[in-house]
């Protein structure tokens, strides 16, 4: 029956991915095609299976679900059940959005902005107060740097990091609780069968795993490299970097912990078979060239990164993710640095959260840092030094929330605003809630807010004035990896 039918695709993609019924529905094309492709026994349409590639559009995925179908004679009410699910998921998806909500969405943001704001100035209050106190003490009143490097032994206690993420990403466990396991080989000569002691072997495993590495490293990646859940990537007391062809792909996991380490000049790669887990290695298409990409992924902390030169956006998280904090990294030399948001009609990214906090965004930069679609941004004490077209865009009414950050302008007068709404008129825009609060203008830098700015909301987000935005030069101090150049 195809009642029978659809229990037996909705049990096959929640024991395969562990997600959520509005994940299910955003998902359905794909578990047409996954189902088909598990439980075709005719070798020349598994043949045919493994040159398609996971990344297609529902229409293609639509057209070649029913060649299979068609070819393996299924009954024609399976058929036409097919046709109409892979017509209409997106329908359900629009129509359902707003009674469902992402994984580790939190209820309350603005409560999350507030409590990253309790958190620097009590860091920095308590950096004042040492600093009359004592000489020589290391705080910073960066509340995620204050948190472990005045452990003279962290490095005996690395899973302590995992206490100090702020933000949307607090709780990101990455793989806090597991053992360690130590990169020791920096080839990638075989992406659908790792090596034991190579990065990818150990981003790929099941079980939760703090990974570090043996010595400094230039990791050149054949193709993308896929993680499982659960990892933390912990770059402390060795200089690794990580380039070459597709670079990071977090999609459709949760609790990941990246920290530390360079990612650089990634190319666009796929159409060929890489491991996700030591017990799946699937057909991947053509990768855009990301830094670091986030793809229906939660609980996810990028921290004292150095990223630049990729080929597309340097991170991008999109397609329903959410639970982010981006801190401490600093980026250079790119065009469109940040994408935060699928598309303007993808409604499930309303959901999306994140927080960037204490980045510094360096030479070269040209456009979104971010570019927002939907969702709560919380763009917090960062260090604009310049942009060329802007700093911060967005589309279909994002909140934007801009706290004690330092704005840069170009010396181009035609290009001093910090704000930009993209491909949208006034009329529309004038509602949306883009906010600044405590922000430092430099060089004749400006901030276009609009929305309620005045709501019961604002007040409660504000009622922590943004007394750090003077000390941006302290905070962002370290962005970035440790020991790289300002």
């Amino acid at each position: 029956m195809p009642c029978h039918i659809i229990i037996i695709l909705f049990h096959y993609i929640s024991y395969c991915k562990h997600i959520t019924f509005s994940q299910n529905l955003q998902q359905l094309p794909k578990v047409f095609w996954l189902f088909f492709k598990k439980h075709t026994s005719t070798p020349s349409l598994k043949n045919l299976l493994l040159q398609r590639s996971t990344r297609l559009n529902n229409e293609y995925l639509k057209a070649q679900a029913i060649l299979i179908a068609t070819s393996m004679k299924l009954p024609n009410i399976y058929i036409l059940l097919i046709c109409l699910f892979t017509s209409f998921s997106r329908f359900i998806i629009e129509t359902t959005a707003f009674n469902l909500t992402l994984p580790h969405q939190h209820p309350d943001p603005e409560a999350v902005a507030e409590d990253v704001k309790r958190r620097v100035n009590a860091s920095l209050s308590r950096r004042h107060l040492l600093s009359i106190q004592e000489k020589g003490q290391c705080q910073t009143g960066n509340p995620i740097d204050d948190c472990w490097r005045c452990d003279s032994n962290w490095a005996n206690n690395r899973q302590r990091l995992a206490d100090c993420a702020i933000g949307f990403g607090q709780g990101s466990l990455g793989g806090r609780g597991g053992q360690i396991y130590v990169v020791t080989d920096s080839s990638d000569q075989d992406p659908a069968n790792p090596k034991p002691g190579t990065l990818r072997y150990g981003v790929i495993q099941d079980q939760p795993l703090w990974i570090i590495f043996s010595s400094n490293m230039v990791i050149k990646l054949k193709h993308e490299l896929i993680f499982n859940s659960y990892k933390t990537i912990d770059g402390r007391g060795a200089n690794v970097h990580i380039t070459g062809n597709g670079c990071i792909t977090l999609q459709y996991i949760s609790h990941i912990i990246i920290h530390n380490i360079h990612v650089h000049h990634c190319k666009p790669s796929g159409n060929t078979n890489i491991a996700a887990s030591p017990t799946h290695v699937g057909w991947r298409g053509r990768s855009d060239g990301d830094g670091i990409s986030i793809f229906g992924a939660q609980k996810i902390w990028i921290d004292h990164c150095s990223l630049s030169y990729c080929t597309d956006g340097l991170i991008d998280a999109i397609m329903g993710s959410t639970g982010i904090t981006i801190s401490n990294n600093h980026f250079t030399h790119h065009d469109e640095v940040m994408l935060l948001g699928h598309d303007d009609k993808y409604a499930l990214d309303t959901g999306m959260q994140v927080t960037i906090a204490f980045n510094h965004f360096g030479q070269g930069l040209v456009q979104r840092m971010p570019r927002c679609r939907r969702g709560y941004i919380h763009v917090v004490n960062n260090d604009f030094t310049a942009w060329e077209m802007y700093a911060i865009g967005g589309s279909a009414n994002p909140t934007i929330n801009s706290q004690g950050n330092r704005y840069t302008a170009p010396t181009d007068d035609n290009a001093k605003e910090v704000t930009k709404r993209v491909d949208t008129n006034e009329g529309d825009w004038a509602g949306w809630n883009w906010r600044t609060d405590g922000d430092i203008m430099v060089n004749g830098a400006f901030f276009v807010p609009s929305g309620a700015g005045l709501s019961a909301q604002y007040s409660k987000a504000s009622s922590v004035e943004p007394k750090s935005a003077g000390l941006i030069q302290q905070l962002t101090l370290n962005a970035g990896v440790f020991g790289d150049p300002r």
